[in-house]
């Protein structure tokens, strides 16, 4: 079972792949894990990597096809794997689905787990981190006991650059630009389904397993 994880930044699409991961007992696999994966265990593959991560460029698709393909290679993935992170674009997923294709492999399943902007917004907007420990609350879902102090450590909470309205709205935007045209592609393909990313996350894995079944 291969399956593609989609969905905008915040919507939840990680804790899902990492949830049918664990149940199917297939790897989870982000890109940006296996990059850096690679990049420490010194591999070829990574060394190449590193070269335009150090520039502040982003790697070829060509080259993270190639080091997603070597991932995807390993024993464990021989029952399937979730991909988190990739592919991005229409000619990300055109160079995977023909690397894939060569390898006599295809993808089965692509779900997108949708969520509007509006939900993701005040989602993302409301998460608070402690700088110190590192524990996660959200000021309407899981408040700390103390406004804006850290359940764990007693470090007063912090409102990440990534996690500001603005940022969060520029990133809906380059995901609407750049990602979403992949729902078309992949329905093309007649493998896209899609699940209210609205719903308790318990109810969304429970709808995307209603699909996998």
């Amino acid at each position: 079972m291969k399956i593609i994880m989609l969905g905008a930044p915040g919507a939840g699409k990680g804790t899902q792949a990492q949830m049918i991961a664990d149940k199917y007992g297939i790897p989870h696999i982000s890109t940006g894990d296996i990059f850096r994966e690679n990049v420490k265990n010194g591999t070829e593959l990574g060394m190449e990597a590193k070269k335009y991560m150090d520039e502040g460029a982003l790697v070829p698709d060509e080259l993270t096809v190639k080091i997603l393909l070597d991932r995807v290679a390993k024993d464990d993935c021989k029952n399937g794997y979730v991909l988190d992170g990739f592919p991005r674009t229409i000619p990300q997923a055109e160079v995977l689905e023909k690397a894939i294709t060569e390898i006599g492999d295809k993808i089965d399943f692509a779900i997108n787990v949708d969520v509007p902007d509006e939900n993701i917004i005040r989602r993302m907007s409301g998460r608070r981190a402690c700088p110190a420990c590192g524990a996660t609350f959200h000021i309407e879902h899981v408040p700390p006991v103390k406004e804006g102090i850290c359940d764990k450590c007693g470090k007063e909470l912090i409102l990440r650059d990534d996690d500001r309205a603005e940022t969060v709205k520029n990133r809906l935007e380059v995901y609407h630009k750049q990602t979403q045209p992949l729902i078309s592609f992949y329905t093309e393909r007649d493998v896209m389904r899609t699940v209210d990313g609205t719903m308790d996350r318990k109810e969304v894995f429970e709808a995307i397993t209603a699909i996998l079944a």
